[in-house]
């Protein structure tokens, strides 16, 4: 495996943070939603941040590779090009898929915990591995459902994926939170188990409880218990980046200053 640089502290870089992330202070790399840029059209203001020298990663959230239908290909391109044109280090995206019998859910869907289930999602790894000329890295998904009858653990599901085709892990703490809110489940024994050795980075978000349900809303502030996950990681592994993800409900520069230098004070304690 390829050593990735380190990082250091990011933030997600979105349209509406396009003026506040070159003033933000404690920004050492931003990822961008790779669905959204078009490899030939950057926005000036990014490409202005991978020109000082500033790590800019992009993260797909539409490849669906744990779907039953045959990897769409062009998708997987797209995102090999904008690695190419930014310059990225690693691509990633999600443990889940997005379609089905043409129909596309727009979010997130978990995958089941079955054999057969990772036979599919490592088929469709290695082929996007063929096509990306960059490391790969996966991402544990927030989820409101489990399907029934897992045969294998979370964390054994992407121990497995990582073995068989050498991927990266994105690991979500604000993810882990939300799924042991609300499935169960004990995510510092998630923290024991996986393969930290093979960590990309580490993602961190806020969230919000409605009517008993906790959602991962990437539009509110971080919760101090997915900071204290955050030092549970810190304290088995030095990730090589953490990042800051904020989707909605931009709040003021100086709001983001003090989350990205609580996630520091975490990270450098």
């Amino acid at each position: 495996m390829a050593e990735l640089p380190r990082f250091g502290v990011g933030i997600g870089w979105r349209p509406e943070l396009d003026l506040s992330v070159p003033r933000l202070p404690g920004v050492d790399w931003v990822e961008v939603v790779a669905e959204n840029l078009r490899p030939d059209a950057l926005p000036a203001s990014l490409i202005a941040l991978r020109d000082r020298g500033m790590p800019v990663l992009p993260h797909a959230v539409s490849l669906s590779l744990g779907g039953a239908e045959e990897l769409d290909t062009a998708r997987v391109e797209h995102l090999a090009e904008l690695a190419d044109v930014l310059g990225a280090p690693v691509a990633s995206d999600h443990v889940c898929f997005v379609r089905a019998g043409g129909l596309d859910a727009g979010h997130l869907i978990p995958l089941p915990r079955t054999r057969e289930a990772l036979d599919v999602l490592v088929d469709n790894v290695k082929l996007a591995q063929s096509i990306l000329g960059v490391p790969f890295a996966l991402e544990n998904i927030a989820a409101l459902l489990e399907w029934p009858d897992p045969e294998l653990s979370e964390a054994r599901f992407l121990t497995e994926l990582t073995e068989r085709t050498g991927c990266l892990l994105i690991v979500d703490v604000a993810n882990l939170y939300a799924n042991a809110r609300n499935l169960g489940g004990d995510p510092v024994s998630f923290l024991d188990e996986i393969p930290l050795e093979r960590l990309a980075y580490v993602h961190v978000a806020g969230g919000e409880e409605h009517h008993g349900v906790y959602h991962d809303t990437h539009a509110h502030a971080v919760p101090p218990q997915v900071l204290e996950l955050l030092g549970e990681l810190r304290s088995r592994v030095d990730p090589p980046g953490v990042l800051l993800e904020r989707d909605d409900a931009y709040p003021t520069d100086a709001e983001l200053a003090a989350e990205l230098a609580a996630i520091r004070a975490v990270v450098e304690a």
